[in-house]
């Protein structure tokens, strides 16, 4: 029985990953690029995480990890209150829409 390996969870990082940047570029409201966001910063944490496993990192990685799920929570909650706020003034959240902020 084969065992996973460190090359398994960087391919699942990796795919996690590009699927956040694809996400990201086709998207056209807020919320479906907060969710590319999202898949991105958890690939990189994965990576994070199986690094510190499989290499002599210790508990970096995951400290590191959670750093970043810390960076989520607060770049999620930033993020919905001016999606919120774009809704309120022009009723739609389409990123298109957003180059009436210039100030």
């Amino acid at each position: 029985m084969d065992t996973v390996g460190l090359e398994n969870f960087l391919i699942v990082g990796g795919i996690l990953f590009v699927c956040g940047v694809v996400c990201m570029a086709i998207k056209r409201n807020a919320i479906g690029v907060l969710m590319g966001v999202e898949l991105v910063l958890n690939g990189a944490n994965l990576n994070f995480v199986a690094f510190s496993r499989y290499t002599k990192l210790g508990l970096d990685g995951q400290v590191l990890a959670l750093f970043v799920i810390v960076l989520a929570a607060a770049e999620a909650a930033i993020a919905l209150a001016i999606a919120l706020n774009f809704y309120n003034n022009h009723l739609t959240i389409d990123v298109d829409r957003a180059d009436e902020l210039q100030g």
